[in-house]
């Protein structure tokens, strides 16, 4: 479970923010004791501001760290993709990521602080018994290994000026590093949009399609990507139509079909027959079970469908799902019931964690006083990131009626709107 996540220099990200999931209120059944640091880590965040904030680059910071240890040993070559602050000497400093989690129950810290150039520093630590032991660390073209990790030694043979030490380590069969990169790299982001470079939504591992399909076992090796442990089960199904029901109640099955499409390629005796897979949702309506194309449903529902892999995928493997932008994509219900389903221990066991940035205030009846973050934007336009439950140095109470507070200015964070401005430009008055 991710404990905290630091990030300074990075978009809008200046000065160093931190997003933590240490819970104030442990006394709470949502709240998940970690034994070995002595803390209650929660499954839920969210962050609240107005536009142009800077809360999806909070997603999107963490995305793009999860990225970097994926992509830096192929794709850096040339330069890292790093996105500094554009103003404020930005250019001029490094960015700065750190990441803390508990991975089988040991808390690992990893840091890591670059340029476009260059990897400036880099280090991975882990808390055995409580105390901080280095597994790797590297400064500059020195690199340090914790005495007995031996197999990791050919990191430096192949580590690179740009190259993260982490993306080659994790390839080396050691477990404590292989464990928390893993850890990592499972997290899934949605809703994020690119900015043009590669892309930064993460696909998730496992399709929505993959929890509806019924394949025999010799299908289900020729699909790539699957192993034997991912064989669609009957539970799969029925917990996917469980979820999917939620946004409509009327839905009573899915169809998947594999009709041949013929593809001309020249000429008619040399088109190509290839299966294209199309879905159907069957609604249930009085006595009639009618199949609809998926083109034909809301778009609540489809991008409801859509999430299903992921949220399920989070669920079972006790992984981190981050969502840029949630109202803009689900009804307040159903937003309701994605944070109840990683909330309620008896759907989330493993402790999977849903970190998203939002505007629909209503959410906040739904979330405790630790689960709520704020961004505003400075006079130099850098991001503020603070916890509601600690405002402006005074503990928020637990009693306090969140929306209403919000709504009503106490925790800042809302748009600052010039209403005389705004009629000024429009020529209604002098």
């Amino acid at each position: 479970m991710l404990i905290r996540f630091e990030v300074a220099n990075f978009r809008s990200l200046l000065d160093p923010v931190e997003l933590s999931m240490v819970a104030v209120d442990r006394d709470r059944a949502e709240a998940r004791p970690v034994p070995n640091l002595g803390e209650s880590l929660l499954p839920v965040a969210a962050v609240f501001g107005p536009n142009a904030s800077g809360k999806s680059n909070v997603i999107a910071a963490l995305t793009w760290l999860r990225t970097a240890i994926r992509d830096s040993l192929r794709f850096w070559d040339d330069e890292i993709p790093v996105e500094p602050f554009a103003f404020a000497g930005g250019e001029a400093r490094p960015s700065e990521f750190t990441i803390e989690s508990v991975v089988s129950g040991v808390r690992f810290e990893y840091i890591v602080e670059l340029d476009r150039r260059a990897v400036r520093y880099e280090g991975l630590f882990h808390y055995p018994e409580k105390k901080r032991r280095r597994i790797f660390e590297r400064e500059g073209g020195e690199f340090k290994l914790q005495r007995g990790l031996g197999n990791l030694s050919g990191t430096r043979e192949l580590l690179t000026p740009r190259a993260l030490a982490l993306s080659i380590a994790r390839r080396f069969d050691e477990p404590l590093v292989s464990g928390f990169a893993r850890d990592l790299l499972a997290a899934q982001t949605l809703g994020l949009k690119s900015r043009g470079r590669r892309p930064v939504n993460s696909a998730p591992a496992r399709s929505t399609l993959r929890w509806f399909e019924e394949l025999s076992d010799r299908d289900q090796f020729a699909l790539p990507g699957f192993e034997e442990l991912d064989r669609p089960s009957p539970a799969d199904r029925t917990q996917a139509l469980a979820l999917l029901r939620l946004a409509d109640m009327g839905i009573d099955d899915v169809v998947i079909d594999e009709p041949e499409v013929s593809y001309p390629e020249g000429s008619p005796e040399s088109a190509r027959m290839r299966t294209q897979r199309t879905v159907r949702l069957v609604h249930r309506a009085a006595h009639e079970r009618v199949p609809l194309d998926f083109a034909q449903e809301s778009e609540g529902t489809r991008t409801w469908f859509q999430l299903i892999g992921p949220v399920l995928a989070a669920l079972r493997s006790g992984s981190l799902l981050l969502f840029d932008e949630l109202d803009a994509s689900l009804h307040p219900t159903l937003s309701m019931q994605l944070i109840r389903l990683f909330h309620d221990p008896a759907t989330n066991p493993k402790g999977a964690q849903l970190i998203f940035t939002s505007h629909d205030t209503s959410l906040l009846n739904h979330l405790n006083r630790d689960e709520v973050w704020l961004t505003e934007k400075a006079e130099d336009g850098a991001t503020r990131l603070g916890a509601l439950a600690e405002f402006a140095g005074e503990r928020v109470r637990k009693s306090q009626n969140l929306e209403k507070a919000y709504l009503h200015g106490r925790f800042g964070a809302l748009p600052d709107v010039d209403r005389a401005e705004i009629l000024r430009a429009l020529g209604l008055i002098g």
